[in-house]
This record gives C-alpha cells, sequence and structure tokens, in this order.
C-alpha cells in the first residue's frame, strides 16, 4: 500500500481536474428542453409587460374623482356603460359619472383611472343572477385613490432592458419570462454527455441471474443518477471485464463523451488494469487522493479518433468511494463544461453525536444525518458503519460530514464541518 505521503490533497485533485474541463459550446433547446441549463446568451424585452395599463383585480373602471366621499352609508352611483373581459380592448372613454365592469387583466379603458374591487360595491348585494350582477349601474361603498389596483405599463419589464442575462441557469421562473416575451427556443450551454463505464469479472448487470461469487453493477446506476442529477446526460457503455483487450474496445466506444467516468481497476490488484490501460491509450495525472472513502481515484484523459482529450475520472469499485468521489470531483466538472460556478455544496457547523474516528491521516468523509434541534444548532449522527460498501449507508444520508487530516477522532459534542447533499432531508 502506497504511504499516505504519496497522496495529493483533495483541493489539489480538484484542481488538476477541473483545468481539464472548459464551458460546453451552446445550442438551441425549446423553452422546457432548457429547464436547468445556463443561458448562453442576454434576451432582451422586445416590448413592455405589461404592454398596456390593467387591472390587478376584478371590479370597476372609474375616474377616482367620481368617487370622492362614497361610504357605505353615503354610496355613490355610477352608471355601468360596459363590461370589459381580459384580452379586449374598449375604445370608448369612461366619462363623469360613468364605470366599466372589468376583469382582472383588462387593459384599463381611456378615461378611467382607478379599479374598485367587487367587495367595495353593491355588486355582492345583488345575488347570483347574471342579470342583476351586470346591472346599468353601480353604487360605490369606498372612495378610491387615483391609480388603484392598476398594472402600469412596462413596470414588469420594459421595451429594450434585458430581461435575463447569460450565465443565469434557467429555472421555472427564468421559463415563464421567456414565454411572457414570446419566445419558443432559447440559446443555453449544451449538457455535458458522461460515458459510464463498469470494469471487473464479477460485475453483473442487474436484471441477470446472479452468480455464485458475482454483484449486481450499482455503480453504473449511481453514477449515472448522480450525472443527470446535476445536469449531464450519462450514457452506460455496460461491462468491460479484467482483460486489457475488452477494456481498451469498451473504453474506445465512450470517446466521442466530454468525459468518460470508469469505476473500479484503479487500485493495486492484479487484476486492476485501468491504468495500465490508461497510460498506453492517453496519460496518468494522478491516481491517489488523500481521502476516505476514495483513496483509489485516477484521473487523466484518453486521445479519441479526432484528436480530441477526453477527460477520464477512474472511480473507486466500493460504492460508496465511487458516489462521494464523484460528488467531489465529477460534480465540479459536470458543473464546469455547464457554464455554471456554483458547484460547491453549502455546508454548516454541527455538534457531533457520535465518536468519529479517522484512522490514518486521510480526510474522512462520514455519512451522517443532519438535523436542526430545538435549540436552533444543527446536530449530525451517523448513519451507521461507515464501510466503503456499505451504499445504505449512502441512502440514509443527508449530508457529509469532514474530518480533516491532522484531526485523529471527533467526539460527541465536537463541532464539524458538515457538506449538505440534501436539505429537503434536514429538518
Amino acid at each position: 500500500m502506497l504511504p499516505v505521503t504519496s497522496m495529493i490533497p483533495v483541493e489539489e485533485a480538484r484542481q488538476r481536474i477541473l483545468a481539464y474541463f472548459s464551458r460546453l459550446d451552446p445550442e438551441r433547446k425549446p423553452l422546457l428542453d432548457a429547464l436547468g441549463q445556463v443561458l448562453a446568451e442576454d434576451v432582451v424585452a422586445p416590448f413592455d409587460i405589461p404592454p398596456l395599463d390593467n387591472t390587478a383585480m376584478d371590479g370597476y373602471a372609474v375616474r377616482a374623482a367620481d368617487t370622492a366621499g362614497a361610504s357605505e352609508a353615503a354610496p355613490v352611483q355610477l352608471r355601468v356603460i360596459a363590461d370589459l373581459a381580459a384580452g379586449y380592448v374598449l375604445e370608448t372613454p369612461v366619462g363623469p359619472g360613468e364605470a366599466v365592469r372589468i376583469m382582472t387583466g383588462a387593459p384599463v379603458p381611456p378615461g378611467a383611472d382607478a379599479i374598485v374591487p367587487f367587495e367595495e360595491t353593491d355588486e355582492a348585494l345583488r345575488g347570483i343572477n347574471e342579470a342583476a350582477r351586470k346591472a346599468g349601474s353601480v353604487r360605490i361603498l369606498k372612495a378610491a385613490n387615483p391609480g388603484a389596483n392598476i398594472r402600469r405599463r412596462g413596470e414588469d419589464v420594459q421595451a429594450g432592458s434585458t430581461v435575463i442575462q447569460a450565465g443565469r441557469v434557467l429555472r421555472p421562473s427564468e421559463i415563464g419570462v421567456l414565454a411572457s416575451i414570446g419566445l419558443t427556443h432559447v440559446t443555453v450551454i449544451r449538457r455535458p454527455v458522461v460515458a459510464i463505464l463498469s470494469t471487473g469479472d464479477e460485475i453483473t448487470p442487474p436484471g441477470e441471474p446472479l452468480l455464485p461469487g458475482r454483484i449486481y453493477d450499482a455503480n453504473a446506476y449511481s453514477v449515472a443518477a448522480l450525472v443527470r442529477k446535476y445536469g449531464g446526460i450519462p450514457r452506460i457503455l455496460g461491462i468491460a471485464r479484467d482483460t486489457v483487450e475488452d477494456l481498451t474496445a469498451k473504453i474506445r466506444e465512450g470517446l466521442d463523451a466530454d468525459m468518460l467516468v470508469t469505476s473500479a481497476g484503479v487500485s493495486r490488484g492484479d487484476f486492476d488494469v485501468v491504468k495500465d490501460v490508461l497510460a498506453r491509450e492517453g496519460n496518468i495525472d494522478f491516481w491517489s487522493v488523500r481521502m476516505r472513502p476514495g483513496k483509489p481515484l485516477a484521473f487523466g484523459a484518453f486521445t479519441a479518433p479526432d484528436g480530441r482529450k477526453v477527460p477520464h475520472l477512474g472511480l473507486p469499485g466500493n460504492p460508496v468511494s465511487s458516489m462521494v468521489s464523484f460528488e467531489l470531483f465529477g460534480r465540479p466538472a459536470i458543473f464546469t463544461m455547464l457554464g455554471r460556478s456554483d458547484w460547491e455544496r453549502p455546508t454548516v457547523r454541527a455538534i457531533s453525536r457520535d465518536y468519529v474516528k479517522n484512522p490514518d491521516g486521510r480526510r474522512f468523509y462520514a455519512r451522517c444525518i443532519v438535523t436542526r434541534g430545538d435549540d436552533g444548532r444543527w446536530y449530525a449522527d451517523l448513519t451507521g458503519p461507515q464501510g466503503s460498501g456499505m451504499l445504505t449507508s449512502m441512502s440514509a444520508a443527508n449530508a457529509l460530514a469532514v474530518i480533516p487530516e491532522d484531526v485523529p477522532a471527533a467526539s460527541p459534542g465536537d463541532e464539524i464541518e458538515c457538506i449538505m447533499l440534501d436539505w429537503e432531508h434536514a429538518p
């Protein structure tokens, strides 16, 4: 086994990995398909929103001066000259002593400068008969101020203004804004394609009979799920057996991707051949990181037939090591290709409720559950045994507790840093 001093720190490993990646090219996408992608160019509004002054609620469009002094005890009666629904425009101006019954979103007719809500008129007192509601007159029970309940033209978006700047991640609200100015397509940074290859004679695809000594391929699916969750397009290549020939052939199948991820084959075992193939077909940057789980992590690049350098992230074979390593290194790489710089997870300082031993001078990422106590502070509980083969310990976790390299243990009551993986499960 390599001595600890031959390993590189987590931060150096991440820095060296990210040096291989840059933002990908833009593409044109339908609005809904672009959800979660990064806008590649500024979007400028072609018109005002709202395009006209319009009413913020159902009521009556009036001249505010005509309602002066109105009250329930002394209502003001106005003549109703029209009934205006949203989507229609009334050219007839509202004159002295007149009102227009108007629905939310309809343009305010000329001459009117206020909207009186139905609740401040006698309409509610007329009963449910349609003819009664649409009477030829209305009594106003409360005086209106000029501008009351009117949404002004351009108060949301002004023509010629930048409504969304390049670099913004498109959330549902941004998709709505783009639709509101009439767009059906938008230019965004394309999603990276990540080829995923499992290695090992012992690996069996889910759905096939499990022979003695074999295990199902969990890594390909957990990593593919992470790729999809973080905005990439996963492409599972299958399983390469423990021969240079089979592994080489499978790797070459993935060289049209933006990144190649393999699992297993990067430790010092006799049948761990990924590093050998990487050395022959490409180059190795490093293959050991000072962390637990995930020490045997290889990184380098293969040369594609078109001359492109395809970055390769060689994850450990143990399923927890694979997921933690991808979280720390694969996620930042995907975000970088997407044009996003916000790959760092939020962290909290939490009080440990467990004794967490750090046995060998590596940075230890312990799976834990972070919750807020009655005192308002955060608390961290381990999800159970921390073996790197126990995938359920990852499933139960909403955070990774970080025990630094120079800290031999965290005791109950110690404050520790926790990387939050899932805020939804942090009550």
